[in-house]
């Protein structure tokens, strides 16, 4: 959920990520399994980063805060390799809405979402993102047809989603705010990879330069939101602080480049998996961390959404 892209082909299921092919062509000097298990653990965290952040400062606070370290990282990468930012108007237009649909919005709505919801139930909600994803392409996208097994999965996962809700209990104990923020948020991500698909795909720029300009038109978006809705903490918090720093350095930055060069050297189908790992790390540090509980619902909604996702994922085989 901490990844941004504004990539022209399908990007990962969770969260946007690049999956266009790593500038300059650039072997990596680490395994990609490594790679791949740093991105697993970096998108994992990053719940349990927001519920720290949160405990020192505002939604709106962590958020900006994490999309400036976050532009920071994209700004250093795009210097080294002496990439430019995109240029033309109607470009740049596209930008900032895919930064709001992408960034700006979920990012907030998570942040809120954490203050009455544990990061464990966050991250869950988060892995919903696919599922959300199959059902509105059917609608947008008319060259991603249906099949028997996609239409399952969708099925199974939202099966999941009420197995976690406890729906059979009439969703007692749970904070209907948070978790519908939370929901909404892993939404918002596939309405923005719908919205960069038909806008940006062949607009001739590098992923990293989309991303980066699409993360510093987020950033201003909440520069002007923020000042308007919260006011100056009365002191800065040193954990909270490093949390949000962490959130946008690493979450929203290095794993933008992470993620670059995995697609390009395993490919999309692979690169997707680690999808699969973040609500279970979402949900070990949330526990161990974080002394957050499960009831077993939890745990088995969570497998269920999981299987589903990945159903969705599924594409027939094309004839020879």
């Amino acid at each position: 959920m901490s990844s941004v892209t504004a990539t022209t082909t399908p990007p990962d299921p969770r969260t946007p990520a690049p999956a266009g092919p790593a500038p300059d062509g650039v072997r990596p000097r680490l395994d990609w399994r490594l790679r791949f298990g740093a991105l697993s653990l970096i998108w994992g965290f990053s719940f349990l980063l927001i519920k720290v952040g949160t405990q020192g400062y505002a939604p709106f606070q962590v958020t900006l805060g994490r999309l400036a370290f976050g532009t920071a990282v994209l700004a250093v990468a795009m210097a080294v390799r002496r990439e430019r930012l995109p240029r033309g108007a109607r470009t740049w237009g596209h930008l900032a809405v895919a930064g709001f649909l992408l960034n700006a919005l979920p990012f907030s709505l998570f942040a809120f979402a954490e203050l009455t919801i544990p990061s464990t139930l966050a991250g869950i909600c988060n892995a919903t993102s696919p599922l959300w994803g199959m059902a509105l392409s059917l609608v947008a996208l008319s060259e991603d047809r249906p099949t028997r097994v996609r239409v399952a999965g969708l099925g199974l996962g939202f099966l999941g989603v009420l197995t976690v809700l406890g729906a059979w209990q009439g969703f007692e104990g749970l904070d209907a705010r948070g978790t519908a923020l939370a929901l909404l948020a892993s939404l918002s991500y596939p309405v923005g990879w719908i919205y960069v698909r038909r806008t940006l795909a062949g607009s001739g720029h590098s992923n990293l330069s989309l991303t980066g300009g699409q993360l510093l038109l987020a950033t201003l978006q909440l520069a002007v939101v923020t000042p308007l809705f919260t006011t100056l903490p009365a002191g800065f918090a040193v954990g909270p602080l490093l949390a949000v720093a962490a959130l946008g350095t690493l979450g929203t930055g290095l794993a933008v480049l992470i993620q670059y060069g995995l697609v390009a050297e395993v490919g999309p189908t692979t690169g997707q998996m680690v999808t699969y790992f973040v609500p279970v790390i979402a949900a070990a540090a949330g526990i161990v961390l974080l002394g957050e509980t499960l009831t077993w619902s939890t745990p088995v909604g969570a497998v269920i959404v999981l299987a589903g996702a990945a159903l969705t994922q599924v594409r027939p085989k094309r004839a020879a």
